[in-house]
């Protein structure tokens, strides 16, 4: 008698959902696999694990102490020393101190700032490129507006008329840079709906929102991801410069209020370079290091691209 074949256990007995999370884990470890080849992207990931980690443990490795104006520890506009390794502020504080805090809120603007900007760019793309018809004509004049707008101007408009928090900083960052995302995920939609499944969906009574949901918004996710990334590093650039022009939240120290400070203590004439130099150095790093992320990310998702390694 032939011996009746053993399946391994759990075989053919596991849920549709089961299966759904094992292919989700194993795309995951492809994209990490094939992410993990390129230079640049893992760059880009160590400076922004290790920037993190440093705004997280902020307060335990400064205190919340050092950004007292009445108690600080120095001396006005010292020169970098074993005891300020970055030299002072113009109240004293050490600038190291007051570096560490500000990486805390440029990428706390930045992060929610570009979560927001997306999120509206990913709606109305998949609206635009879904509905079709005069919704799409009208949606799609009103981004092109945007588009030609400078993005800058708006924001500083923004800014300006209300009042001056964080929160209108990163709706004013938000609200002004998601036509980019908007017509990229238009396109992309357009180019799913023009697939066979999503007739099918269709004829098999599937809804718009049905069909936006469980159709669309997966497949235009790996775009909405890279792009998300990218406008990151947007989004630090204008905080910073908004904070430059004084239009932030003047009790919150970050990298742009710190070169705000330095121009106002005349740090440039001064020749006092050590105000000037870390903040813009660490913005520099920080948009430098999302793009390296975000470039590395379209090249994984879309390897047409052939962004270099």
């Amino acid at each position: 008698m032939e011996k009746p074949s053993q399946t391994p256990e759990g075989v053919g007995e596991q849920s549709p959902r089961a299966l759904t999370r094992a292919r989700r884990r194993q795309a995951v470890a492809r994209f990490w696999r094939q992410y993990r080849t390129h230079r640049a992207g893992l760059v880009g990931l160590a400076v922004l694990a290790v920037i993190a980690l440093l705004a997280l443990t902020a307060p335990l490795l400064v205190g919340a102490d050092s950004q007292s104006v009445t108690n600080a520890p120095g001396g006005p506009l010292e020169e970098p020393s074993g005891e300020f390794p970055l030299g002072t502020d113009q109240f004293g504080r050490s600038l190291l101190a007051l570096m560490l805090w500000g990486t805390r809120v440029s990428l706390t603007v930045g992060l929610l700032a570009a979560f927001l900007s997306v999120a509206i760019g990913t709606l109305i793309g998949i609206t635009a490129g879904h509905f079709k018809g005069w919704y799409a004509t009208v949606i799609m004049r009103v981004t092109d507006w945007f588009l030609v707008m400078p993005t800058l101007v708006l924001a500083i408009a923004l800014a300006t008329v209300l009042s001056r928090s964080i929160w209108t900083t990163i709706l004013a960052i938000g609200v002004t840079t998601w036509p980019t995302t908007a017509r990229l995920v238009r396109a992309q939609t357009l180019s799913v709906e023009s697939r066979p499944y999503i007739e099918r969906s269709r004829a098999l009574g599937g809804g718009h929102g049905h069909i936006m949901s469980r159709h669309v918004l997966p497949n235009v996710m790996p775009l909405v991801l890279a792009q998300t990334t990218l406008v990151i590093s947007t989004a630090i650039l204008t905080e910073a410069t908004l904070a430059f022009l004084g239009l932030s939240d003047p009790t919150i120290v970050s990298w742009g209020g710190l070169l705000q400070d330095a121009r106002e203590a005349g740090a440039v004439s001064s020749g006092n370079w050590w105000y000037l130099a870390p903040p813009g150095l660490a913005i520099a790093v920080v948009a430098l290091a999302f793009t390296l992320c975000g470039r590395t990310i379209e090249s994984v998702l879309n390897p047409k691209l052939g962004v270099s390694r």
